[in-house]
């Protein structure tokens, strides 16, 4: 059974840092690509950075700079970094992994709030 387990999230002030963990269960994160995403209240989800299994990263544009992706293979767990956090990062962020050749993430986390205030 693959288990995704997100922690770190909060309320922060505009400014601050957080740093999200996702630790999996399940599955060894280094054959697999794995992503974070966000949904803000009344938006649709969307993509946020992404860790490949070819170790290749990507950060949506608008989050360059500001976030970073990792991985720590002997914890088989990814982190998503957040630094200059805004308001408009408020959201419930999920970790997700996709299995090799799926074109969509099969196994999700049950979320994360992250509030920043202004």
């Amino acid at each position: 059974q693959v288990q995704l387990v997100e922690s770190g999230g909060g309320l922060v002030q505009a400014g601050g840092s957080l740093r999200l963990s996702c630790t999996v269960s399940g599955r060894t994160i280094s054959g697999y690509t794995t992503g974070w995403f966000r949904q803000a209240p009344g938006k649709e989800r969307e993509f946020v950075a992404r860790f490949m299994r070819t170790g290749i990263t990507t950060v949506t544009d608008s989050m360059k700079g500001r976030f970073t992706i990792s991985r720590d293979n002997a914890r088989n767990t990814m982190y998503l970094q957040m630094n200059m956090l805004k308001p408009e990062d408020t959201a419930v962020y999920y970790c997700a992994l996709k299995d090799p050749g799926s074109i969509n993430y099969n196994y999700w986390g049950q979320g994360i709030q992250v509030t920043v205030s202004s």
